[in-house]
């Protein structure tokens, strides 16, 4: 059958793929399967009794909550039911939720568990429109999801036909969800997605991908964002089981039990999934820990299209020694796994890619509902280093300054209730400005330079790709996380968070006793290693792309200490904000301020 609406995937499962675990979540321990039959009748039931609780067309409904089946249900069941889902992130402060929920007129909003309903309760007495409370976890007070569904069972008779008719009056031009971006400065955009926006997206995905409806994958990134969720469309639409994950600290686990074939992740996650296997070996001794080590180092310098027989005569061995090894640890299967976010370190690829947990990475973005570009598994195009082919159902080109532009049957409708930035972003021509400086390789393949908005220039002229280098900053051991910074000033400096893993190994090592983490960045002997990785990265950069001075923290940053934003990228603005004393000590501005006031004097 033709899917056109998001909600025709469920006819489309029902006429191909009758399966008993089409949708899967942890329940008590045990994983909880929802049969293809089960989804079709929950989600209807949630359409019923949303329009028994006198819920309109066009009305917001806001869904809070960790990747579960129940997302699915009220995702499907808001649509034909011909209202919008609003899907916000579980980890923001109540002052985002008070704008968000406000901002998006939300008439209904559906909270997970007690430690989300927390954070979302201080802003609820300050809704404009006093939306109705729904919660998944019991929580005393509070309508519970159970009752909601319980609602539409007892109502599914007087329903039933209204919202099939209009489900045949919903167009795929109409207003499916509107998806707050959780952005890297000032406050969030609502950027309004239509079915065929989200549908031509899916489609061509699936067109790509080698998987299908045998394979079991295994969901992590959070599905209110708008990458997570179409590779969710994705797989609905081939007919693959979902599995969703307890929490982060689980992925390895639930990658082993479910057997999975794939799932899609942020450099980040990657990030820390080679740390751990760098440290396993590190952990070994003697001739495994030389035999893990030289598989690493093969594994690092992985070339697709190398086909020398030597070259794979090594490989294939150490797949027998190792890599197999690897792979048996995360359920025994060869992977597809899609990265995007943010850009990855090519060694993170390799690594993965030579052992057969081949990373595709792509790019896109929520006004392009989203993807863009991404190297194609079902072709075997593997670039290192790029992004990949443009996909077929996107028009592209680069402006004169290498930006990219886009149009086509993914671009957003707008940002809600502001014509004004929508105008902005999208030209006369109809072309929608990313924002990112882009370069063809090869006359196909797309490679992102940098964020337009984020290079900067020093005072000699020059520019800074600060991207570019905290890419290769982070591909050292000892370092965890890192910003480049210089704009305006004479060279270019990095604040550092070093990885206390191997720093904790390395003070052992080398007899440095402390107490905490606060301690070690005290010590000129941890500042003086770290600065020894910044120069050996600083022999191959130019002379203007070179750190000139550094300094380490002993902060970890994520989204909720508000360094990074909901998918994991730096927030630039925040993090300068956050260590403003050591930007002026890094650039010696006090002393300066100080000069210059003499001579007023």
């Amino acid at each position: 059958m033709k899917i056109t609406r998001l909600f025709d995937i469920l006819d489309n499962l029902k006429e191909k793929y009758r399966k008993n675990d089409i949708l899967c979540g942890k329940q008590n321990g045990k994983w909880r399967k929802y049969s293809v039959d089960e989804y079709i009748e929950i989600s209807h039931s949630i359409s019923c009794a949303l329009l028994e609780l006198g819920f309109q067309r066009g009305d917001k409904i806001v869904t809070i909550m960790n990747n579960r089946p129940a997302w699915n249900f009220m995702d499907m069941g808001i649509m034909m039911a011909g209202m919008v889902h609003v899907p916000v992130y579980p980890s923001l402060n109540a002052d985002d939720y008070r704008f968000i929920l406000n901002h998006s007129d939300a008439k209904c909003i559906v909270i997970g568990i007690e430690s989300i309903y927390k954070r979302v309760a201080p802003a609820i007495p300050d809704l404009k429109l006093h939306p109705m409370v729904f919660t998944i976890a019991d929580i005393e007070g509070q309508r519970s999801f159970n009752e909601l569904v319980q609602l539409g069972r007892d109502n599914r008779e007087k329903w039933m036909p209204v919202v099939e008719q209009i489900k045949q009056e919903i167009q795929p031009e109409d207003l499916a969800t509107i998806i707050y971006t959780s952005g890297t400065t000032g406050l969030p955009k609502g950027v309004m997605l239509s079915h065929k926006n989200f549908v031509t997206n899916a489609y061509t995905l699936s067109t790509m991908q080698i998987n299908d409806h045998t394979g079991n994958i295994l969901s992590f990134l959070p599905l209110c964002h708008v990458y997570e969720r179409v590779i969710n469309y994705h797989y609905q639409i081939l007919g693959a089981s979902l599995y969703y994950a307890a929490g982060l600290n689980t992925i390895a686990r639930d990658l082993k039990d479910i057997h999975a074939v794939g799932f899609c992740a942020v450099p980040r996650v990657l990030e820390m999934m080679f740390d751990k296997l760098y440290a396993a070996g590190t952990d070994m001794q003697g001739l495994k820990k030389h035999i893990c080590f030289w598989a690493f180092r093969l594994a690092t310098q992985f070339e697709y299209y190398n086909h020398n027989w030597f070259y794979l005569k090594k490989i294939q061995l150490a797949d027998y020694l190792v890599y197999s090894k690897w792979r048996e640890a995360f359920g025994g299967n060869p992977m597809v796994i899609v990265s995007g976010g943010s850009s990855i370190q090519e060694r993170i690829i390799r690594l993965f890619s030579a052992a057969k947990l081949r990373v595709f990475e792509g790019y896109g973005m929520t006004e392009t509902s989203p993807v863009i570009a991404v190297n194609n598994p079902i072709k075997d195009i593997f670039h290192i280093g790029t992004v990949g082919e443009i996909m077929s159902c996107v028009e592209f080109k680069l402006a004169d300054d290498g930006e990219i532009l886009t149009k086509g049957d993914c671009l957003m409708m707008g940002y809600y209730k502001d014509p004004e930035y929508t105008k902005q972003v999208i030209d006369a021509d109809g072309w929608f400005h990313t924002g990112d400086i882009g370069t063809m390789v090869e006359g196909k393949y797309l490679k992102i330079t940098d964020r337009k908005k984020e290079i900067f220039k020093l005072s000699t002229g020059k520019y800074i790709a600060p991207q570019v280098l905290e890419n290769k900053l982070r591909e050292s051991t000892f370092i965890d996380n890192c910003i480049v910074i210089g704009a305006n000033e004479k060279f270019a400096s990095a604040i550092i968070v070093p990885d206390f893993d191997t720093m904790h190994f390395w003070c052992a090592k080398h007899k440095i006793h402390f107490e905490n983490n606060d301690e070690i960045v005290t010590y000129p002997e941890v500042l003086k290693r770290v600065q020894q990785e910044v120069e050996e990265i600083n022999k191959n950069l130019a002379e203007h792309e070179k750190i000139h001075r550094i300094r380490i923290v002993s902060d970890v940053w994520s989204p909720q200490t508000g360094e990074l934003s909901q998918t994991l990228k730096l927030r630039r603005a925040a993090i300068i904000k956050k260590y403003e004393k050591l930007c002026r000590e890094i650039y010696n501005y006090d002393n300066k301020e100080q000069k210059e006031e003499a001579i007023k004097k």
